[in-house]
């Protein structure tokens, strides 16, 4: 039985007959009758019986249609709890991000949404490859993602929208002979000890793109995930790194260069299930993302 058959017998216990039903609920008088068959089938007992031309519930149907009462009410006040939960403007609001957008973005979620009336923020770091970050929809409202523009797209099981086009730049040591040139080519740079993060993140295939057109293999030393150990160790003269523009934390004995020649930008997309955004402090919390991605951008003006 489904909550439309039990306000039919309600209906039907209240009008007297199936055409009143249907009329009163803008149907046909067959749509009804199918709806009552299909009700019937889920019992063991008649529902209605006749009583000359018109149908009448039996005392098996009168207790189901009073009981029917009490399921629309139980319904209605789940409606209501629904409804008042996605207004709350001071919801409960899960983000993930991995570990350089957290340092980006998540210093300025908690100042602005602090104090009265605003979402309350729980925060986590996942830095995972990225054919996982998807899965973590389950577990957070908002996930924060990146991606390689010529990456494969998120499927279709997430919304996504692009908070940064964030540029890729070579990160070498204040002191190295690079650091004098505006602008770096991959063959200027292929020669070099290299510190890379793990295979299955996004960098790698700059990295592997890098290789290709200067058409050597590169010389991988040091696998790091970590923006700021990769530019700690940078500066102790550990080698180059590919380093996003905007979202690492500057390190004072780390010079950045564009690069050349390679398509090296990434985009930091924020993911979720398409029904947490039904939700008003979901939706203030994204406004508030995009909001700090604008003055991310706008720092590099």
């Amino acid at each position: 039985m489904d909550e439309r058959q039990l306000r039919i017998l309600r209906e039907l216990g209240d009008l007297g007959s199936v055409s009143a039903v249907a009329e009163a609920l803008h149907v046909t008088p067959s749509a009804i009758s199918q709806q009552l068959r299909l009700l019937q089938r889920s019992l063991p007992v008649p529902l209605t019986e006749r009583a000359g031309r018109r149908v009448v519930l039996t005392d098996a149907g009168q207790a189901l249609a009073a009981a029917a009462i009490e399921v629309e009410s139980a319904l209605a006040r789940a409606r209501h709890t629904v409804t008042d939960f996605a207004k709350q403007p001071d919801g409960d609001v899960s983000v993930a991000a991995f570990h350089s957008a957290a340092s980006a973005f998540f210093p300025v979620l908690l100042r602005r949404l602090a104090g009265q009336g605003r979402p309350r923020l729980t925060l986590g770091d996942e830095d995972v490859a990225q054919d996982r970050f998807p899965a973590l929809t389950r577990d957070y409202d908002l996930v924060l993602a990146h991606r390689l523009d010529h990456g494969p797209p998120w499927p279709r099981t997430v919304a996504s929208t692009t908070l940064l086009h964030e540029p890729l730049d070579i990160a070498l040591p204040a002191g190295h002979p690079l650091a004098s040139k505006p602008l770096l080519t991959p063959q200027d740079v292929a020669d070099q000890p290299w510190i890379t993060v793990h295979d299955g993140f996004p960098l790698m295939a700059t990295i592997e793109a890098i290789a290709s057109v200067a058409n050597r293999r590169l010389d991988i030393v040091h696998r790091i995930n970590e923006f700021a150990v990769v530019a700690e160790a940078v500066a102790a003269g550990g080698g180059l790194a590919l380093m996003p523009r905007w979202t690492a934390r500057a390190h004072p004995d780390v010079v950045l260069r564009p690069l050349s020649g390679v398509h090296a930008r990434r985009h930091i997309d924020v993911l979720h299930r398409p029904e947490r955004t039904a939700r008003n402090a979901v939706r203030t919390v994204l406004a508030e993302l995009h909001r700090a991605a604008a003055e991310i951008r706008g720092r590099d003006a």
